[in-house]
């Protein structure tokens, strides 16, 4: 069954009287419990179709259906509601509030959501060991290295129990040792906890985690 269902989508970005495309005429499906990586040189559209595909912005034309919702008609109230019960986000930069220790940076996401106080604290907890950072919920972004704190936003992403996770070059930032462990808490994620996953990613060794590959080349989808 396809949790994602991207259908004849275009996005054009209007400047003034200029019309700039970014994606054309794409579909993809997404089965449920896939690991999709998506490639492509910068400004081919990857990340405009990640937004899409996660309701953060809408398309031109054409349709997006998320685990049965057609996202691209609902309003940006009813998008931000849906966004905050489906999609968990991974970005490059890891988006910490350094104010904010572990704990509390995983605990955003949950006072939107009607969970007791002791049921969020077992939420956070729980994802936090997920991730093997059940000995750092105390520390702040600046007491915890890069990969760490990736691992944070991983669990972060998380603790909604979302049904897609979505990764904007996840590992863009950090070592090869440090991105070599978060490719391996996403493949466990999406194998044990049966998150579907799409990622994009420039490193061609990243997508390799990924169950298929595609490429966007100027705006069009083509299989690898």
């Amino acid at each position: 069954m396809s949790l994602v269902e991207v259908q004849n989508v275009t996005k054009v970005y209007k400047r003034d009287s200029l019309e700039i495309p970014v994606l054309q005429n794409i579909s993809l499906s997404v089965p449920e419990g896939e690991f999709l990586a998506l490639m492509g040189p910068s400004g081919s559209g990857k990340t405009t179709l990640l937004n899409l595909i996660s309701g953060i912005d809408q398309p031109t034309s054409g349709s997006i259906v998320v685990q049965g919702t057609d996202i691209s008609k609902l309003s940006e109230g009813a998008l931000a509601k849906w966004r905050s019960h489906n999609i968990g986000f991974v970005f490059q930069f890891y988006n910490l509030l350094p104010v904010m220790t572990a704990y509390e940076n995983v605990e955003l996401p949950l006072l939107l959501t009607n969970l007791s106080k002791k049921q969020k604290k077992e939420r956070v907890e729980m994802v936090l060991k997920v991730v093997g950072l059940e000995d750092r919920m105390d520390h702040y972004p600046r007491q915890l290295s890069g990969g760490q704190q990736q691992r944070v936003a991983i669990a972060r992403a998380i603790v909604t129990d979302p049904t897609l996770i979505i990764g904007d070059e996840p590992t863009g930032d950090l070592d090869r040792k440090s991105a070599e462990e978060i490719l391996i808490l996403i493949g466990r994620l999406n194998s044990e906890f049966k998150k579907t996953v799409v990622m994009v990613t420039h490193d061609p060794h990243a997508a390799e985690s990924a169950h298929k590959i595609q490429h966007l080349d100027k705006g069009e989808l083509r299989a690898n």
